[in-house]
């Protein structure tokens, strides 16, 4: 059996220009989308490793959203007073007309940093959350 028969295909929805900025930078790097997406997924599994097992952790989430999405600022807040106990400090930094940037400071157990990391997830205006997280 070949390593071509081992691969599974799959079909994932994008917005377009999600897409098109993907491949561009994929293209300019010299990769196949198919190679690119398996990275991808690869860097997703190692940064969010951490949250497999209940430990004591302490981290970063870097969240650039939309503020001119109705009510965005106010869910980004609101999910933070939600988990002041985790959160040790936050910075916001305005980035331009459009786009804000929180870095959010957490400590504690991995659940609630889940849970945190949902409530900001599933919020419209989110553009792109980046996470650094360690256990302690």
């Amino acid at each position: 059996m070949n390593l071509k028969s081992k691969v599974r295909r799959i079909s994932v929805s994008l917005p377009p220009e999600l897409l098109h900025d993907f491949d561009e930078l994929t293209k300019s790097l010299g990769y196949e989308r198919s190679r690119a997406v398996q990275i991808a997924m690869r860097d997703f599994i190692a940064s969010h490793y951490w949250a497999r097992n209940e430990k004591n952790v302490v981290g970063a989430l870097l969240v650039m959203y939309n503020h001119e999405v109705k009510g965005m600022v106010d869910r980004i807040i609101d999910v933070q007073h939600k988990y002041s106990n985790l959160i040790t400090s936050s910075m916001h930094i305005h980035l331009d007309e459009k786009r804000c940037l929180e870095i959010i400071i957490v400590n504690g157990v991995t659940s609630s940093v889940k849970e945190l990391l949902r409530g900001i997830t599933n919020t419209d205006g989110i553009i792109n959350i980046t996470i650094n997280i360690v256990v302690t």
